[in-house]
């Protein structure tokens, strides 16, 4: 098989895995399967759930959103969490700067103001105004990796509802560690994600250099292999993938896009700033033979595409009802 010939397959078995070729109808089943759904932007969740013709239904309290692997928001089924957080359980981050003792103390103070009914950080900061230094509330009630991020890697809260910035008590701490739960983890990745390389399962799990080596060290039997370009390829040996869609929506972060360390199949160089912003953010996208060539959204309740060039305009009707679609659906979400 050719280099060009290994790529497309690779995009087809992808395609297939992330159910962007095929259907699924549920969705806590897909984020089961996905394992979370990424939620920046809440809406991504509703989007990428449509384009893999999930219902939603309920969505907002569906899923539990919290900080999982990378650092970012996602949307998962609630009895999965003590699984996904074990990956990062033990990186709390905020004692290194302001002493275990403080922080800790703060904690558990927030914790006891939760008990009392006291669930978002407005509220906290005017509660706890007149107790504490300016700069030591910022960094505790921070959306970027404050008290409430330290609280939810233990599974101690999470977002009240997929589309809420207030929190609520859980329990759904970890009662295993990270290696215990890696190899289980590892392998749902290439199952779903694959084919995927070691490299590209250590970015998804948000893991730095010393931990992304441990990775090697995990049976990986049962799984089939290639190498193209010197890199092993795991995944799992369906065969029976669909052809790739001559048109796909695809939601911003979409898994397609994020699970990878290497996207040039999927977003040609010449696209890149325009879809990948330089605040991190990545924008939803129209892939066209599964390459990404232009943009969609709805703004102010209205369909937007925008093609980087010109395209059949069966492509171009398709992706405009899609959006369209979408917009209908979300819309009597009444978001």
């Amino acid at each position: 098989m050719s280099g060009s010939d290994l790529s497309e397959s690779i995009i087809r078995r992808r395609m297939h895995g992330l159910y962007l070729s095929r259907r699924h109808g549920d969705l806590v089943g897909l984020a089961r399967e996905l394992m979370g759904l990424h939620c920046w932007f809440y809406r991504n969740v509703c989007f990428s759930a449509l384009i893999r013709g999930a219902d939603i239904i309920g969505w907002k309290d569906a899923l539990t959103k919290t900080w999982l692997y990378r650092g970012t928001l996602h949307g998962a089924a609630y009895d999965e969490l003590p699984t996904l957080l074990a990956l990062h359980s033990d990186e709390l981050g905020l004692g290194r700067w302001y002493g275990g003792e403080a922080v800790e103390a703060f904690e558990a103070e927030v914790v006891r103001r939760m008990e009392d009914g006291v669930y978002s950080r407005a509220e906290f900061r005017r509660i706890f105004a007149d107790d504490y230094d300016a700069r030591f509330l910022e960094a505790m009630l921070s959306p970027w990796g404050g008290v409430f991020v330290r609280l939810a890697r233990q599974g101690k809260v999470a977002f009240r509802d997929m589309a809420s910035r207030d929190f609520d008590m859980v329990s759904v701490e970890p009662v295993q560690t990270r290696d215990e739960v890696l190899p289980g983890l590892l392998r749902r990745y290439f199952t779903v994600y694959g084919p995927a390389t070691l490299k590209d399962a250590a970015m998804f799990f948000g893991f730095w250099k010393a931990d992304a080596r441990k990775l090697r060290d995990i049976p990986l039997d049962g799984l089939d292999r290639f190498t193209l370009d010197r890199q092993d390829y795991y995944y799992s040996g369906v065969d029976d993938t669909a052809d790739i869609p001559e048109m796909t929506l695809l939601s911003g972060f979409d898994p397609l896009m994020s699970a990878y360390a290497d996207r040039r199949d999927i977003l040609p160089a010449e696209y890149k700033k325009r879809v990948i912003l330089s605040s991190g953010i990545c924008l939803p996208t129209i892939a066209v033979n599964g390459r990404v060539a232009g943009l969609w959204n709805i703004k102010g309740n209205e369909p937007v595409v925008e093609f980087f060039e010109t395209q059949p305009p069966r492509i171009a009707r398709a992706a405009a009802d899609s959006v369209d679609m979408i917009r209908r659906r979300v819309a009597a979400r009444r978001f």
